[in-house]
């Protein structure tokens, strides 16, 4: 199967959040097409984030792709709230559910595309018969929580696992990893069967966020 184009998705929690219109502005002018929505409820994490207010105002100031993470327990209760809040997709954890697939139904019944997310202990087993049902698949390259952590390369073998899955099943789900990705690694990542990397402050962190990003699609070549 040929290698998917590598999508950006900047991660708005290290944003300033005083300032996420003329952030998005700048990433959407340098080509990015992703935004990544870490969704944290002091539970199933550690942290807790923003929801589906916030998510429902930046709506209205972007039409990039708005791919929400919910880091939440029992996500089924809030799934139309977030595809309402305008989510473009929403991935859960394999961990917070005991009905992973009929979360992930009542995600595709909204007309949302959905995903799945395995922390850094969670098997590539775990989710393996829930693959046909993605659309995307979310390798956690750091404990979820908090930004700004290193990037763990113990993950770096469930990506090759998931690719080729994707290869032997016949599937089409994206690889998405997060945490601890900037321009020193991604294209060790992308080259492990990833194809959406999640960049937190490595972009939106920056000072120069359309460098920050130029950078990291740089480092692929």
């Amino acid at each position: 199967m040929e290698k998917k184009q590598l999508l950006l998705a900047p991660s708005l929690l290290a944003c300033d959040f005083a300032r996420i219109g003329e952030k998005l502005k700048i990433l959407e002018g340098a080509g990015v097409p992703w935004l990544h929505l870490d969704v944290m409820d002091g539970i199933f994490v550690p942290n807790i984030s923003f929801g589906q207010p916030l998510i429902k105002s930046i709506r209205k100031a972007t039409d990039m792709f708005f791919d929400a993470h919910l880091m939440i327990t029992e996500p089924k209760r809030y799934i139309k709230d977030f595809a309402d809040a305008g989510a473009d997709l929403i991935c859960i954890h394999v961990e917070a559910t005991d009905d992973p697939a009929g979360d992930l139904a009542a995600i595709k019944a909204l007309g949302v595309k959905c995903g799945l997310a395995i922390k850094p202990a969670t098997p590539v087993d775990s989710i393996k018969d829930l693959l046909p049902m993605l659309d995307l698949a979310l390798v956690m390259s750091v404990e979820p929580g908090f930004g700004g952590q290193k990037f763990m390369y113990s993950s770096l073998p469930k990506i090759g696992e998931l690719a080729a899955l994707r290869a032997e099943l016949g599937l089409d789900y994206h690889i998405e990893v997060d945490g601890g990705i900037g321009a020193e690694n991604a294209r060790l990542v992308y080259e492990a069967g990833a194809d959406v990397l999640v960049a937190g402050s490595s972009v939106l962190g920056k000072s120069d966020v359309a460098a920050a990003a130029k950078a990291i699609y740089e480092s692929l070549k």
